[in-house]
């Protein structure tokens, strides 16, 4: 009867999702309408869609057991999420309005526009789908522990991955057909189970932790504290985590494309406004239940499991709501993640020299199809394994940031230029990949830095560096001065898309 529950209350979400999917169907009309939707959606869509890429369903494993594990370190991920959303406020007129005026559909297009450069472009898309890979490995043991614990012991964990598989491979049906619109309206109901209902069962779990007795006095003193002067971590270690899960927010591909899905900039500004408290709240409970349940004697020997373990104390019913939470996180940004880097291979890629719109939009599922299959021999590779995984996402932050000074300072400062992208993307990520392996935690030696933030400090040097020692001529310092100055959007949240006008250089 348990497993009944579990798997019965799995199928029917799923079956909602594609209902809804099916009747809000639309073709894609074009590659731009596969890719970023069309810039149709408005601040709501474009919420949910964030949140529900941003918080992965490893949130509820990886992060959940750090804080089960360490106490309040874990809320470091609410510190770099909050700076996330005021980046996108920051980032939205300028991004939207060169998105729509040049019909840029990825990160890479975007960067690669800005510098007028194809060898920018691509080093932007291979940097971008070599990082956001382990996420999809992340996303399938997500999945093999939600389809083991919904079980209730009835299959053994490497069977749970490969239904996980199997369930996903049929989801996959819709992203690979409907491209990103089906994403953004699916987004909208799996963001609402993952972080409302989720939230809820989390907040009935602190209350029932504190009603058996297990309360913030029942934590050990390190729980209240952060990596300091004399931590074996390093002083800069906590800083360093912040700091990159910042810096690398918008660098991530299936993030920063969401900014290409809205139908204009005060709509994305608006998705800002509505996305912060809504993440605060839902992960300052999550993180909260998580260190509280750190004195249970089951999570204590599993902290990865923190969500599971503790959400069946209420029950198979409160389980099964808890592992539907996680599926619906996880699918969204599989999906995401899926998405853009078909897209991204396509045609920043592949097809970087151009290629017609039909050629574009085959690659792009070809080639979601194939990193669906990478991801599933990673995760079935490491099937049994659930401790330490939040290694392998902060690994991955290491090289996506070497994206920043790219991106960031090519939207806000003009002297940026091809050479200086190119050169410290390369440099950046070269340096990220060689520490990463000899320092998979913290670098010692440099008071507890990262491997990333080394990698990004060599990164802006070489590209500032050859930014003034490589000036522009004087046809770069006219595009440049038209695309700051000549692009300018024109229309509100609430109007048509149609009706968004965009006046290109």
């Amino acid at each position: 009867m348990d497993f009944l529950i579990g798997y019965g209350l799995l199928a029917l979400f799923f079956i909602g999702v594609v209902v809804v999917l099916e009747r809000t169907r639309r073709e894609g009309r074009d590659f731009t309408d596969y890719a970023v939707a069309g810039r149709s959606f408005g601040s709501w869509f474009q919420t949910m869609a964030f949140l529900n890429t941003w918080l992965p369903g490893t949130i509820f494993i990886a992060f959940a057991g750090l804080s089960a594990s360490a106490g309040v370190i874990g809320y470091y991920v609410i510190s770099y999420s909050l700076l996330a959303v005021l980046f996108m406020f920051l980032m939205a007129q300028r991004v939207f309005d060169w998105g729509k005026a040049f019909n840029l559909r990825t990160q890479a297009d975007f960067v690669g526009m800005r510098y007028n450069s194809t060898s920018v472009r691509v080093i932007a898309a291979v940097i971008g789908v070599i990082s956001a890979f382990p996420w999809l490995v992340l996303a399938f043991q997500s999945l093999g522990l939600v389809f083991s614990y919904l079980s209730f012991g009835a299959v053994t964990p490497t069977v749970a991955v490969f239904i996980g598989i199997a369930v996903l491979a049929v989801r996959q049906i819709w992203t690979v057909r409907l491209g990103m619109r089906g994403i953004v309206i699916s987004d909208m109901i799996q963001g609402i189970f993952a972080y409302g209902v989720g939230g809820l069962v989390a907040l009935g779990l602190i209350i029932w932790l504190m009603s058996q007795g297990f309360g913030f006095g029942g934590l050990p003193e390190s729980f209240a504290s952060l990596p300091g002067l004399n931590s074996d971590l390093g002083p800069l270690y906590y800083f360093s985590l912040v700091f990159t899960g910042a810096m690398g927010s918008w660098c991530w591909p299936d993030i920063f494309v969401r900014l290409f899905t809205a139908r204009s900039a005060q709509a994305v500004r608006n998705s800002a406004l509505k996305a912060a408290p809504f993440m605060f709240v839902f992960l300052a409970i999550m993180l909260t239940m998580s260190m509280l349940a750190s004195q249970l004697p089951e999570v204590a020997k599993a902290p990865d499991n923190v969500w599971f373990l503790t959400a069946g104390h209420g029950g198979p019913f409160v389980l099964a709501l808890a592992g539907v939470a996680v599926f619906a996180a996880t699918v969204g940004n599989v999906n995401a993640i899926t998405a853009a880097v078909g897209t991204h291979t396509a045609q920043d890629i592949i097809h970087v020299g151009g290629a017609d719109e039909a050629t574009n939009t085959r690659t792009a599922r070809i080639t979601i199809i194939l990193a669906t299959l990478l991801a599933v021999a990673g995760a079935v590779a490491t099937a049994n394994v659930t401790a330490g995984l939040l290694t392998l996402a902060l690994a991955s932050y290491q090289g996506i940031v070497q994206l920043a000074p790219a991106l960031y300072l090519g939207i806000f400062w003009r002297r940026g230029n091809a050479a200086g992208a190119a050169s410290g993307m390369i440099a950046g990520f070269a340096v990220a990949v060689v520490l990463q392996f000899l320092y998979p935690v913290a670098i010692p030696a440099l008071a507890g830095m990262t491997s990333g933030v080394v990698g990004l400090i060599v990164n802006t040097l070489v590209y500032v560096a050859l930014s003034y020692a490589l000036p522009q001529d004087e046809a770069e310092r006219r595009r440049i001065g038209q695309l700051f100055d000549g692009v300018e959007e024109e229309a509100g949240d609430d109007l048509p898309a149609g009706e968004t006008q965009a006046r290109p250089i």
